[in-house]
């Protein structure tokens, strides 16, 4: 049987795949806190035949835990992760996961995500601040000060180095296993008057896309090339004696 045809075809599943992912790091290189999607790629051994022949698998998507470029924005409400952290915010669908760090304050005094999810603290609860009270004051362990009294702390936690990640709202992140608080303040902590962006790398991203379509291309060509020889066998094969 020939083989090559197939493996060819698989090789060109596996790049689509990995071209989506490209594409999509590109979409959101500029989107703060942002997780870079990678696939990691395998090869499926067929023993069907007396000679072994390699397909490629279309891999499985994984986020990148990669941390992301700081900017100083001097915004008292925005914070960003020393470490490998997370922020915890409430969404409809559950908790989620994020590194993008740009809150505000809404009339309540609550304190808000971009898109008006409420940052939990250590315990999982939502933060209220006075609104009248000033800027408030983030100290390195996420600990709210305002006018010099504690108003509560922005919760810090560590993923499971072995969870799964699945996207959420925004730059958010949902995990399969439960987050832990973080307690030890010498690796992590929290930046005040500082913003996370996207942990993308657009040099390499756009690499990645011209490698994908030259190998598309040589796929392509590989199969184009099986094909003529299955038309030439037919050819002879067909011809009177």
């Amino acid at each position: 049987m020939q083989s090559g045809l197939y493996v060819a075809i698989s090789g060109q599943a596996a790049l689509q795949k990995r071209l989506d992912t490209v594409a999509q790091n590109i979409a959101n290189v500029n989107t703060a806190g942002y997780r870079a999607e990678e696939v990691s790629f395998s090869t499926l051994l067929s023993r069907a035949g007396p000679t072994p022949v390699a397909f490629a698998v279309t891999g499985d998507n994984y986020i990148s835990r990669n941390t992301g470029d700081l900017t100083r924005t001097g915004d008292p409400l925005d914070i960003a992760v020393r470490g490998s952290g997370f922020f915890a915010i409430k969404t409809p669908e559950g908790i989620a996961y994020t590194r993008d760090g740009r809150l505000h304050m809404d009339a309540n005094g609550s304190l808000l995500t971009v898109n008006n999810y409420p940052i939990l603290d250590a315990g999982g609860s939502a933060i209220l601040l006075d609104g009248s009270a000033g800027p408030p004051l983030i100290a390195s362990d996420g600990m709210i000060s305002q006018n010099g009294r504690q108003v509560g702390a922005v919760g810090l936690y560590q993923l499971d180095p072995q969870a799964q990640l699945s996207r959420a709202d925004n730059s958010a992140v949902r995990s399969d296993r439960p987050a832990t608080p973080v307690l030890d303040f010498n690796n992590n902590g929290v930046l005040q008057g500082m913003v996370e962006g996207s942990n993308v790398n657009p040099i390499l991203e756009l690499t990645h896309m011209i490698t994908i379509q030259r190998n598309f291309e040589s796929a392509n060509n590989a199969i184009q090339s099986t094909e003529s020889n299955f038309n030439d066998a037919i050819k002879s094969l067909g011809s009177p004696t």
